[in-house]
């Protein structure tokens, strides 16, 4: 958050007075560096799966201290939960009632994984039973957590491996600093495709990525993670946001591309430009997005009708364009919101087009699948941007206190993390997937 709330609750005598007081401590979070360690201790593994052992190998191959089903009185940096072949709900017993003698362990900043089987319809009841349950654990666990730690869950699919690449490129993320502000949520990994990048410091090497809406807030911040991780960047935004444009691309070695999303050959110029520029066009963000908000009683044509042109329509159309020039394995990550899933007062407009987001991702993987390619969406909560700052001080306090485990507000870094994972090649398996980014919260867009 960008007042000073926090640094008083959290530093010398305040902090012991906030205690004392009973007042909310919003944790520090720790996000992501290149320097930093994957998880800030040891590594606790709880549960068996076939290829556990493997699985530990690698692990330990990313340099993480792996303790297998005990870890004495050690402090825990992370604990991962194999929870992938269990066939009833008497099953989790032993598995969580070690986890919760664990959870007294961790570290700030701590991680919670679990791999798990999705429920489905044809699954025997007592299987379908335990695999929701754990559905319900993991959220009910993000919850509880404390100091900035985090739980989140990955879903093995059809006969998806543990050790497929983007189960374990979901992996690294949720340990990882990237998924800050991530919490309560799960990533279905769907097959065994992807590939893991030789460095997972800089998994968008040598990617031509675009961003629209870049020239500030979330798309700036987009921008320069993709850039940090090895893309290179094109920014795109409207003619009038010119000099903040130019201004962020001077600050990653980006180029500049001035056009309105909405018109017509708007993904003809983006392809023009990244395959003449730079040769390819391998991700392409779909940032660009406008609020125009109001009670759907005063909700007049313009309001309504800009709306679903910036945020929805334009992707439909780009995305056709995209699809029908055969571009091999494009990747697309587009922005929906919390709204679009929850709701939000005088939003309706938003929310549709947010909505929108959602199902055209779902509905258009298999599409960009054809050519290897993917599309993904992040749903951002309340994020800390100039716009959420003209909220009324009051609204935005009780907006970042309703999360019982991380009381805050996001940043525009947070969101960007989680578009760069789901844009590298190491996540083509989670291909059609909506993750939201909003500490477990649904407060805001």
């Amino acid at each position: 958050m960008t007042d000073k709330y926090m640094e008083l609750v959290n530093t010398g005598a305040t902090k012991k007075l906030a205690k004392l007081l009973g007042l909310p401590r919003p944790p520090r979070l720790r996000r992501y560096s290149e320097q930093g360690p994957l998880l800030p201790g040891p590594l606790l593994v709880l549960g068996n799966s076939a290829r556990a052992q493997e699985l530990s190998d690698t692990l330990v191959s990313w340099g993480l201290d792996v303790c297998r089903h005990d870890a004495g009185d050690a402090k825990l940096g992370g604990l991962l939960l194999l929870l992938d072949e269990l066939v009833h709900p008497e099953e989790l017993s032993p598995i969580m009632l070690a986890a919760g003698r664990a959870l007294r362990q961790l570290l700030p900043g701590a991680r919670v994984v679990s791999f798990s089987r999705p429920a489905t319809a044809d699954d025997e009841p007592a299987v379908a039973a335990v695999r929701q349950g754990i559905d319900g654990i993991m959220r009910s666990v993000g919850r509880e957590m404390r100091g900035g730690a985090t739980a989140n869950g990955i879903v093995l699919e059809n006969s998806t491996s543990i050790l497929s690449p983007s189960a374990l490129a979901s992996l690294q993320f949720f340990f990882s600093g990237r998924s800050a502000y991530v919490d309560g949520q799960f990533l279905r990994v769907r097959n065994d495709q992807g590939v893991l990048p030789e460095d997972f410091t800089k998994p968008l090497t040598g990617k031509v990525a675009v961003v629209t809406g870049a020239a500030r807030g979330i798309g700036a911040a987009i921008a320069k993670t993709l850039a940090r991780d090895g893309a290179q960047v094109v920014v795109v935004d409207m003619p009038q946001a010119g000099d903040s444009l130019v201004k962020v691309a001077n600050a990653i070695g980006a180029t500049t591309l001035q056009l309105d999303v909405t018109a017509a050959d708007a993904a003809q110029q983006i392809m023009d430009h990244a395959i003449g520029r730079h040769g390819s066009l391998d991700l392409v963000i779909h940032n660009a997005g406008i609020t125009r908000d109001k009670l759907l009683a005063n909700m007049d044509a313009g309001r309504w009708d800009s709306v679903i042109a910036v945020n929805i329509a334009s992707q439909l159309r780009m995305n056709e364009a995209f699809l029908k020039a055969g571009l091999p394995n494009l990747r697309i990550v587009s922005l929906a919101s919390t709204s679009g899933i929850a709701g939000n007062r005088g939003q309706s407009n938003y929310a549709a087009s947010k909505g929108g987001v959602i199902g055209m991702v779902r509905s258009s993987a298999k599409l960009f699948e054809t050519n290897g390619g993917s599309i993904a969406a992040v749903a951002p909560g309340f994020i800390e941007t100039d716009m959420t700052s003209k909220i009324p001080l009051g609204t935005r306090t009780v907006a970042r206190m309703v999360l019982p485990s991380l009381m805050q507000g996001g940043l525009p870094q947070d969101v960007a993390e989680a578009i760069s994972f789901l844009g590298s090649d190491a996540a083509a398996g989670l291909n059609g997937q909506v993750l939201r980014v909003c500490g477990q919260s649904l407060v805001g867009a």
